[in-house]
């Protein structure tokens, strides 16, 4: 029997092939985007008494009512902005549902979404699979800046969704509030809803304050604003994420999300609410736990023949190998595992026509012996093909 693929030219992820090779090769593995150290173990203890207490059966579909209110005080504390737990908020698994039911939701046969390359491997899929079509505008490097007269361009009837990212992955920049000003202006009076993968929210640098569509009344009405608690308390395996949106927008989200995963694992929801009542300023510290990671990095490879933009955000940082080789990125990934033993993640595949460029990704949420570790080898790679 043939099987009529939905997705017939999408293979394994990039972050599954690169991180198979390094399990095959025992390389380090600082491409994809996990912590290799523990949780607050308070965490852990709140999640064991969740499940002593009896919160093992389902959820609301919604989430857990508790939760809902710790995240409306927590955008508050952060943004100053109010939001309705009970009708604007909505746990999903992970950040990735969030995403996929909110394009269920908004996209359909013949509509078009613009989406910004690099982009995160989930957006087009789950556009193809809603039956619409992406319309891919390239952030180019080495500043991977919006060219808001491009998006302008590529506006028609049939726009029905635009998807931003800031912090970017996998290009570790943030939007300004004159990006946010930009975007609303390309959507007044137009049928187009905004989603924005806001995922690294906290994890800015230099002194930079993020830019959430939250903080902006007039995207405020037409967005739905996505985040993680994966990313905020580093447990990304536990898959709890969330959408904030107005009333209406939240109720069609809602509508897939109960036929997706209709319910998110109970016990989680109860400890992550516990711990934010617990400790209500605990991602206050993010940014500089981060920042220090990526200071420490960019100290160890100074001067090694790799250079290394300071990322504006997210706990990823760039490698610009451009002194060392001009073999593409995915060449180039692929000598890093074999000769250096280290597993690094290329920008090419997030991109539909890659730009010219010598950048790859690493990711900076490790401990700091691994990443001393990841510098010596890419240190000693450097020394070897620079004399």
């Amino acid at each position: 029997m043939e099987i009529r693929s939905k997705l017939p030219d999408v293979g394994t992820t990039i972050f599954a092939v690169i991180s198979r090779r390094a399990r095959e090769l025992g390389a380090l593995n600082i491409g994809q985007g996990f912590p290799d150290y523990d949780i607050d173990p308070r965490l852990g203890e709140l999640l064991a008494m969740a499940v002593a207490a009896g919160h093992n059966q389902y959820a609301p579909m919604e989430g857990v009512p508790e939760l809902r209110a710790v995240i409306s005080a927590k955008l508050n504390a952060s943004y100053g902005v109010q939001v309705d737990p009970e009708r604007e908020t909505t746990i999903t698994l992970g950040a990735t549902e969030s995403i996929f039911s909110a394009i269920l939701a908004f996209a359909a046969t013949g509509d078009e979404v613009i989406i910004f390359d690099p982009a995160y491997d989930s957006y087009e899929p789950a556009v193809r699979l809603a039956g619409g079509r992406c319309l891919r505008v390239p952030l180019l490097p080495p500043d991977f800046r919006y060219d808001w007269e491009r998006v302008r361009d590529h506006i028609s009837d049939r726009t029905r969704l635009i998807i931003i990212n800031s912090p970017h992955n996998p290009s570790c920049t943030i939007a300004s509030a004159a990006d946010l000003a930009a975007l609303a202006e390309l959507t007044r009076d137009r049928d187009i809803r905004v989603l924005s993968d806001e995922v690294y929210e906290h994890v800015v640098f230099d002194g930079r304050a993020h830019a959430s569509v939250l903080t902006h009344p007039e995207l405020r009405a037409r967005s739905l604003a996505i985040f993680s608690f994966g990313k905020t308390l580093h447990a990304t395996g536990w898959r709890v994420g969330y959408c904030v949106a107005p009333p209406e927008l939240t109720r069609e989200l809602r509508k897939i999300h109960q036929f997706n995963t209709f319910t998110i694992a109970t016990p989680l929801q109860h400890a992550i609410a516990a711990y934010l009542r617990e400790k209500p300023q605990v991602w206050r510290a993010l940014s500089g736990f981060f920042q220090a990671k990526r200071d420490r990095l960019r100290t160890a490879l100074a001067g090694s023949g790799f250079e290394l933009p300071p990322a504006a955000g997210t706990f990823f940082q760039l490698l610009d190998f451009g002194r060392l080789s001009r073999a593409t990125d995915l060449e180039f990934a692929e000598r890093l595992l074999t000769e250096a033993s280290v597993a690094t993640i290329p920008l090419s595949p997030f991109y539909e026509a890659p730009p010219a460029h010598t950048l790859l990704r690493l990711c900076i949420a490790k401990r700091d012996a691994t990443l001393d570790d990841a510098a010596g080898r890419l240190r000693a790679f450097a020394e070897r093909h620079l004399h």
